[in-house]
Formats: structure tokens, C-alpha cells, sequence
């Protein structure tokens, strides 16, 4: 075992480029993510200038946009693939890939005591899927004929047909492709996490002693094994209707006047296919910072969890509960009204495990001995986010409430608190959290400080308004109000949203300069900074393959021995052996 410890001598493309060390491919992930994320905020704030200003003349986006924003004023199509670009690229390519991909990697070999993945090639592939995925995205914003302008969900038949509208052409045809190449990154990736997590965790590390972390990375894991290949199938099934004729979501097309030769098919079969998967998509990337943010709050807490096997209970209940969901996005459809009742009281049924998650983190966080690090005031306002977006998801799961408000602002805000802000809170959270263990330093606590206020507090003024603007009947993805003559009231609160959209963008620069700032510059981390119990605090500082130097640690304990009576200090690492007469979990 030892001998890992001292591999051979690593070329600059082995180790930087082409690497199969788990550590090396989830800082190659964070960095792709952090860089879609960079074009995602900017292209969110190109589309807010034009809501909250409509018609008037920036030159940001004339400078930026060019021929999309004629005189600085942004062009219609261009608004819609704008907005198209910018939410597959949040909900994919960052808080998918990039979340799970930068912790998954990171901590499931660390915390279950393993010297890498199961297939550390298999692992480098998923990341290189990842990355060409993500250029061709970005790619299919500059082609001939305009990006994909369908929305993020791209619904036929506008999508099917590339003569319908400009977004339906060849950037339509890059973002299918695109599409493909990351499910094939996301089901590598997870099948090898399965995989390692079952298979290599080390003596002693029984499920029941493994770190929620690892619970929530297993479990969207399997929801990604078993959602994923059904938007690969709705996926190609529409590039057939696009390129070859067929017409799986085609039927009863007029273009001009003039009725298309195309029978059989229904779109709805693609909303069926998409929201299969698009609801486990919402665990998919909310269960991995649900996971980070129970290790940092009780590791800042200086608290066990409170009710661990209930916590493990309720991610295995929203994992299960996810799949027989997906009927509440399409309540509109004209489904029958049973089976509307059905998703109905499916939907309100997951309202309960996601409750039991949340009063846990208030009753681990009740009577703590507090630390507010940047990490841990990410994470409880991930709590908050949570609760808060969770609130209005009761309203759309009930499909009498659902009709009045679907495809208005009030989902928008919905989905963006619930699980944009949640979800990208945990993804700081971890970041904050596991720096000193990804590049061997210490972030700046006060500009991280700074990141978070301007973060939470933007958030909340972007989307907190939009439910209102959604419930006085705002539709979405419009690209100009002002022609809506009893939405007066929108027109009032849009340049409102608009600057705290600007303002929350501006924020994130603390962050990025904090980041790269402190990779190279930023105070070198002790080995154990935060004091922690789990695993990879016990590995050293500096990088090494295999990352321990010598024999694989064994666990005595479970993740969560903080405040233990037993021992002087207020934490007990898992490696600790019990003491005389100790009871241990």
C-alpha cells in the first residue's frame, strides 16, 4: 500500500491535463464550471438590461452582442437565446456537472477512506466529456442562424422544426449534441461513484458511519443512472424529427398558413420523456449541497447531526419520491384529472422528507457553539433558501392553484430560490469549506464575508418580487412588458429586479478574485483547519497519490462526534479508537 504513496514522476499532461487522480479532475471540473458559470451571469445580466429598460440602449451590449444588439438596443431572438443559454448552462453545466462533479470527486475517495475512484480512467473520460460538452455549448451561441431559443427545455415543435423560428437551426441542432455528450459525462461519472462508494470504503466504514455527504453523492448518483438515459432518448428522438424525417413529436404543423406533412407524433410524448428526468434533475442537484451543508453546519456547529438516520431516511425517500413526480410540471396539458390528483398528492408527499431535513439542520444549529465562517453563512442560508422556495412549492403542486400561475414569473422565482440559490449556496459553501483540502490554502474570510451579504441579499431581490409579478399574471421568457397595459405593476418592479440582478453579478467578483487570489497567494492551511471528524482531514496537506502516505486508515466512529463528553477535545475523528466502556456509533 505504501508504495502509492510514492508514484512515479508525472508529466504536465498526466498530471494537469489528461490526470486520473480524483483530486486533480475535481479541480478541472470546478474550474469548467466556474467558467460556464462567469458566461451564465453575464448573459442573465445582457437579458435584465432589456427587462428592466425595455427598448433603451446599452453599450455593454452593443460591445458584447454586436450584431444581436443592434445600437446597444438586445435584438428579440437574441433575448430568447439568451435566456435559453443561460438556464441550460446554470442547470447542467453548473449545478450539475459542476457541483457533483467538483465534490463527488473531491471527497467520496477522502471520506470513505479510498486511494482514488473505482476507474480513475472512466473518471478522467467523464470530465473530458464534460468539457467538450461544454465548448460545444458555448459554441452554438456564434453559429449561423442563431442559438437554440427554446428555453431550456427546449419543447417541440418549435424545436423539432429549424424553419420555425431562427433558434431553431444549427445552434439548436449543437445544443442536442452538446446535451448528449453531457449525459454521457454525467452517466460515467456516476456509475464510477457507485460504484467506489459500495465496493472501496475502508475498514470500519460501515454505510451506517459514512458522512451525509457520501449518502446524498450515492443517491444522485443512482438518480442519474436511472433519469438520464431518458433525455438521451427524448434527446435523439428529436434530432430524428430535426435531420431525418421522422416525426415522434410532430403532428398537425402550420407554418404560413400552410398545414406540414407530418402525423402521428405529440409533443407531449417529449414533456413526458424531458420531466422524467427534469424532476430527479431538481435532487440531482439539490441533494449534493443539501449533503455539504449538514457536514459544515455540524462541523460549525460543534454538534453531532441531529436524527442522522433520519436524515439518511428522508434523502432516500426524496431520491424514491422524485421519479412519480413529474406529472406536476404538465398539469396544463389536459391530462386527466385522476391522474393529476395522483401527482398531486405525490408531489405534497416529498414535502415531507425534505421537512425532515430542514428542521434537523435548525435543531443541529439550536444551542450550537456557533463559528461563522463563509461556509457555514452559506449554508445557513442555504437552509433558508430552502424553506422559502419549499413554501411556494406547496401552491404549484396543487394543480387548481398550479393552472392559474404556470408559465408566469411566480415559477420562475419558485425554482430559482428552491433550487438555483439553494443549490449554488452549497456549491460555495463546499468551496469555502474544502479549499484548504483542494489547493493546500486558506481563503480570505472577510472578502468571503463580503460575497455572501451581497450574494443573499441580491438573491432574495431578484426573485423574492417575481412571485408577485408571477401571481398579476406575467408570463415568462417575454422579451418586452410594456405592451401589457394591466402590467403596469411589472413594468414598476422590473427595473428593481433588474439592479439587484446587476448588483448580485457585480458580488460574484469577490468571489472570483478571492478564489484565484488565494490558489496562489493565500495563507498556507494547516492540515486540519476546521477541526473536523471525517476522513480527508487526515490526509496531508500536500497532494499525493493514493492520498495517504501510508496504510488506509480505519474508522471507529461514525462522522459526527463533536461535543463528545468522553474526550477533552470537541471533536473525535473517525480514526480515534473508542475508549474503555465508550459507546460509539
Amino acid at each position: 500500500m505504501a508504495d502509492h504513496a510514492h508514484h512515479h514522476e508525472e508529466s504536465f499532461v498526466s498530471k494537469y491535463v489528461f490526470s486520473m487522480d480524483h483530486k486533480m479532475i475535481s479541480k478541472q471540473f470546478l474550474i469548467t464550471a466556474i467558467g460556464m458559470g462567469i458566461v451564465a451571469v453575464m448573459l442573465s445580466i445582457f437579458f435584465r438590461l432589456q427587462l428592466g429598460w425595455p427598448g433603451e440602449s446599452f453599450a455593454i451590449l452593443e460591445t458584447f452582442l454586436g450584431k444581436w444588439a443592434p445600437d446597444g438596443v438586445l435584438d428579440r431572438n437574441a433575448y430568447l437565446a439568451l435566456v435559453t443559454i443561460h438556464g441550460t448552462i446554470m442547470v447542467f453545466f453548473v449545478l450539475t456537472g459542476g457541483l457533483s462533479g467538483t465534490f463527488s470527486n473531491l471527497l467520496i475517495p477522502l471520506q470513505i477512506g479510498a486511494r482514488d475512484m473505482a476507474s480513475g480512467f472512466l473518471n478522467m473520460l467523464s470530465y473530458w466529456f464534460f468539457f467538450v460538452s461544454s465548448v460545444i455549448m458555448i459554441f452554438s451561441l456564434f453559429v449561423e442562424g442563431g442559438a437554440a431559443s427554446g428555453g431550456w427545455t427546449v419543447y417541440p415543435p418549435l424545436s423539432a422544426l429549424p424553419q420555425a423560428m431562427p433558434g431553431s437551426g444549427m445552434g439548436m441542432t449543437l445544443w442536442l449534441i452538446s446535451m448528449v455528450l453531457f449525459v454521457v459525462s454525467s452517466l460515467l461519472g456516476g456509475l464510477n461513484y457507485i460504484v467506489t462508494i459500495i465496493n472501496l470504503r475502508t475498514k470500519g466504514m460501515k454505510m451506517t458511519r459514512l458522512p451525509l455527504t457520501i449518502w446524498a453523492f450515492f443517491i444522485t448518483a443512482v438518480l442519474g443512472v436511472l433519469s438520464f438515459p431518458v433525455l438521451v432518448s427524448a434527446v435523439v428522438l428529436l434530432l430524428m424529427d430535426r435531420t431525418m424525417g421522422t416525426a415522434f413529436y410532430l403532428s398537425d404543423i402550420f407554418i404560413g398558413g400552410e398545414a406540414l406533412d407530418v402525423t402521428g407524433g405529440s409533443p407531449i410524448l417529449y414533456q413526458h420523456l424531458f420531466w422524467f428526468l427534469g424532476h430527479p434533475e431538481v435532487y440531482i442537484v439539490l441533494l449534493p449541497a443539501l449533503g455539504i451543508s449538514s457536514e459544515v453546519i455540524a462541523t460549525n456547529a460543534r454538534k453531532p447531526i441531529f436524527g442522522y438516520k433520519a436524515m439518511v431516511g428522508s434523502i432516500l425517500g426524496i431520491g424514491f419520491l422524485s421519479f412519480i413526480v413529474w406529472g406536476h410540471h404538465m398539469f396544463v396539458t389536459g391530462m386527466n384529472p385522476f391522474l393529476g390528483s395522483v401527482f398531486v398528492f405525490t408531489t405534497l408527499l416529498i414535502a415531507i422528507p425534505s421537512a425532515v431535513k430542514a428542521f434537523n439542520y435548525l435543531t443541529t444549529l439550536w444551542k450550537g457553539n456557533l463559528r461563522f465562517t463563509p461556509a457555514m453563512l452559506f449554508s445557513v442560508g442555504l437552509v433558508s433558501t430552502f424553506v422559502t422556495g419549499g413554501l411556494t412549492g406547496i401552491i404549484l403542486a396543487d394543480s387548481a392553484l398550479d393552472v392559474s400561475v404556470h408559465d408566469t414569473y411566480f415559477v420562475v422565482a419558485h425554482f430559482h430560490i428552491v433550487m438555483g440559490m439553494s443549490a449554488i449556496f452549497g456549491m460555495l459553501a463546499g468551496i469555502y469549506h474544502w479549499f484548504p483540502k483542494m489547493f493546500g490554502r486558506m481563503m480570505n474570510t472577510k472578502l468571503g464575508y463580503v460575497h455572501f451579504w451581497v450574494t443573499l441579499i441580491s438573491g432574495y431581490g431578484v426573485f423574492f418580487p417575481m412571485h408577485f409579478v408571477g401571481i398579476a399574471g406575467a408570463p415568462r421568457r417575454y422579451y418586452d412588458y410594456s405592451a401589457f397595459e394591466y402590467l403596469d405593476f411589472v413594468m414598476d418592479l422590473q427595473p428593481m429586479i433588474s439592479v439587484f440582478a446587476i448588483v448580485g453579478g457585480i458580488g460574484q467578483l469577490f468571489f472570483l478574485f478571492n478564489f484565484f487570489h488565494s490558489i496562489f497567494r493565500g495563507q498556507a492551511a494547516v492540515q486540519n483547519p476546521w477541526r473536523a471528524n471525517t476522513l480527508e482531514w487526515t490526509t496531508p496537506v500536500e497532494r499525493i497519490h493514493g492520498n495517504w502516505p501510508g496504510e488506509l486508515p480505519e474508522v471507529h466512529r461514525w462522522a459526527y462526534d463533536y461535543s463528545n463528553p468522553a474526550h477533552e477535545e470537541d471533536f473525535v475523528s473517525q480514526i480515534t479508537p473508542a475508549l474503555p466502556g465508550e459507546e460509539i456509533h
